[in-house]
């Protein structure tokens, strides 16, 4: 039974603590009923001015026109412009262009100043159209939230809220629905469409036990799922999130720009001063009236705008790109930065691997293999790396946590557990040899002290073993006695080598890797890629350490590409900090600069593509922005270019920055 609790009439994001302002829906529908109403002003201001250029024959009436056709296309231009000054923020494009107005007005351009409110309107509504064009890669993202959620209540299924689920809830998702939040299955089978947030194309087979994130679309089977976070604290509300608030971090081109603007428009609006009074002055015709009218077309043509909005938007443009191709970047500056790279470390399992152990050897020592399993199993209970999960998965068989008593792990190395009423040590060949040589040293304790059967530490040798081999291996004590070893191993990611190709096709001077992993299979992974450089049995803060003489060696900016779990402190002393397949791991959206939404290593050469060609468009604008408006000056101050001219060095040139911008969006990477 079905029962509708909730009749969805808004967009769930709506109020919803991770958007801006009024949030990141309401802003879009906000934008388009703006867009009307700015129509329909211009549509009101071409018919009086068109009225104004019939009755030109009646002086009166066509001024009344003319000066209600500028007043209504310019309302807004007008009314910032004396907020502003009234907030003692004059020199902007709105003062410039209220300015430059109201001195045609006096020179008696009656028609002229209200044709360049009408242009200035018009070219401000394609602007805003291009702009609404251009976050549409990032506004599009709202189609991950659904509208509504099926919470299971008893034997009714009530429709909810996504705002009202709280982890723990049952919910069910019919195919085709939108999965709500982050979850668990707990029931069914179904193929999930999880393009939306990784960008990748083909369907994920899941099942029960499987995590599910908010966004994906489930295309087949009926699934039960259970909710592990609430709306807000899912992966898709942060990674809105954190999309929305990138726009506020400026790129260096974007802040220089700023800082232009705020010394450029003072200047010319000295400058047009200058130009209204010195010349008549100096010559001494006294002609006041026509070098106010060249000083009006100066300030229209110097106006900013093209500077202003296009080189933000065009960094706001590279962002969504970057969104839509599975690329999250955190601000405009970290887009930025990338083109100053030269030199890409990568962390081992789970970045250029694919992170999923299997355990590929076995070799006990005075037990059987199985008994060898549940030793490590037990020990390994309670970590959560891949190499213990990959032993447990071959165990097979239910753990008692009953009979485990303790368990305190040393990250890279191993880990030391009280369990089945034993002592058992697991982990790598020096971790289990430092147990046996402090055993060794307290040997001649009493009967309870550390050298006791109680510790469990023996004079057993380890046995030789083939070291040729790829994989890690574990190496299990159990009460001082050595058990066995068990291999366990990993793959290459399918696009690790593409990768790898891509950044050296694309200029990167050195690419490295460093890993907790031993030696074999870290020269194995680094010669089949052909890497540069390579650390290994390195704990998190000794590759912090190592990372840092990469970057003094360094000639341009130093990426680190980790799991953004075990490797915070490296993604953090990065210059730039990547983190791979962390779209599900708040460690990873916090610690790194970017984040990659799918596990393709990849990805990283398509982010170098996307800021590459975002610079490029951003200098194109400078500098045609810049060309023009010099050129127009000069014509302006010299008399031979007229209001008409001046509209289009402003407004023309703005458009055109802006259009050119959106080449962004249509880049194949």
């Amino acid at each position: 039974m079905i029962k509708t609790a909730y009749k969805p009439g808004r967009t769930a994001c709506e109020g919803c603590c991770c958007t801006a302002d009024a949030g990141i829906g309401t802003s879009g529908r906000q934008a388009l009923k703006a867009a009307g109403t700015d129509i329909a002003i211009l549509v009101s201001g071409i018919v009086l001015f068109a009225a104004a250029l019939i009755l030109r024959n009646h002086p009166t009436v066509s001024f009344i026109l003319f000066f209600t056709a500028w007043l209504t296309a310019g309302s807004k231009v007008i009314s910032r412009s004396l907020a502003n000054i009234v907030k003692g923020r004059v020199f902007d494009e709105n003062f410039l262009m209220t300015a430059a107005t109201v001195g045609a007005f006096l020179t008696g351009q009656y028609g002229e100043a209200a044709a360049v409110m009408l242009f200035y309107k018009l070219g401000s509504i394609l602007e805003e159209l291009a702009v609404n064009h251009s976050r549409r890669s990032i506004s599009e993202l709202m189609a991950l939230r659904p509208e509504y959620a099926n919470r299971r209540q008893g034997d009714e299924i009530v429709r909810i809220r996504p705002e009202d689920i709280r982890p723990g809830d049952i919910l069910v998702v019919r195919p085709g629905e939108r999965i709500p939040v982050d979850s668990i299955i707990v029931e069914g089978n179904s193929l999930a469409d999880t393009s939306p947030l990784t960008g990748e194309s083909l369907p994920k087979t899941v099942g029960p036990g499987e995590q599910v994130l908010g966004g994906y679309i489930n295309k087949t089977g009926l699934l039960t799922i259970k909710a592990v976070s609430a709306l807000e604290q899912s992966a898709v509300s942060r990674i809105l999130k954190l999309v929305w608030e990138a726009s506020a971090r400026k790129a260096p081109m974007e802040s220089f720009i700023s800082r232009f603007a705020a010394y450029y428009t003072p200047a010319v609006t000295i400058s047009a001063l200058l130009i209204a009074v010195i010349p008549p002055l100096a010559t001494g015709s006294m002609d006041f009236m026509t070098w106010l009218y060249r000083a009006m077309i100066f300030l229209v043509i110097s106006c900013p705008c093209a500077l202003v909005v296009s080189i933000p938007l065009t960094f706001y443009a590279g962002i969504g790109k970057s969104s839509a191709s599975g690329i999250l970047v955190k601000g405009g500056n970290y887009l930025d930065a990338l083109n100053r790279a030269d030199t890409v470390v990568f962390d081992k399992t789970g970045t250029l691997t694919k992170g999923v152990f299997s355990v590929t050897g076995i070799k006990p020592y005075g037990c059987t293999e199985h008994e060898l399993l549940k030793l490590a199993a037990y020990a390994e209970y309670n970590s959560t790396h891949p190499i213990a999960r990959s032993i447990l998965r071959a165990y097979g068989e239910d753990i008692d946590e009953t009979q485990i008593t303790d368990s305190v792990e040393t990250a890279g190395k191993g880990i030391r557990t009280s369990a089945l009423g034993h002592d058992i040590i697991a982990g790598s060949l020096g971790f289990v040899k430092s147990f046996i040589a402090a055993g060794n040293s307290d040997s001649t304790g009493d009967a309870d002290g550390p050298g006791s059967a109680g510790t469990g530490v023996t004079n057993d040798p380890i046995p030789e073993r083939d070291h040729d081999n790829a994989g890690t291996t574990v190496h299990i004590l159990s009460d001082g006695r050595y058990m066995g070893w068990i291999e366990v191993s990993d793959t290459l990611k399918d696009d690790a080598s593409k990768a790898v190709d891509g950044l050296r096709k694309h200029g990167i001077r050195k690419i490295a890797m460093l890993t907790g992993d031993s030696r074999v299979p870290a020269e194995a992974a680094a010669r089949e890629l052909g890497l540069d450089e390579i650390g290994y049995g390195l704990l998190p803060h000794e590759k912090a350490d190592h990372l840092g003489k990469i970057m003094a060696a360094a000639g341009g900016h130093t990426i680190f590409v980790g799991d953004g779990i075990n490797d915070a402190p490296v993604l953090a002393t990065a210059d730039i900090g990547v983190s791979m397949g962390g779209i599900g791991s708040d460690a990873a959206i916090e610690a790194s600069d970017i984040v990659l939404m799918t596990d393709e290593p990849s990805r990283l050469a398509d982010a170098l593509k996307i800021a590459a060609v975002t610079r490029k468009i951003a200098i194109q604008n400078i500098v045609f922005a810049i060309s023009v408006k010099v050129l127009f000056l000069v014509l302006g101050a010299m008399g031979l270019a007229t209001m008409w001219e001046a509209v289009f060095s402003d407004v023309g040139v703005t458009v055109l920055a802006v259009l050119n911008t959106l080449r962004i969006r249509h880049y194949r990477v």
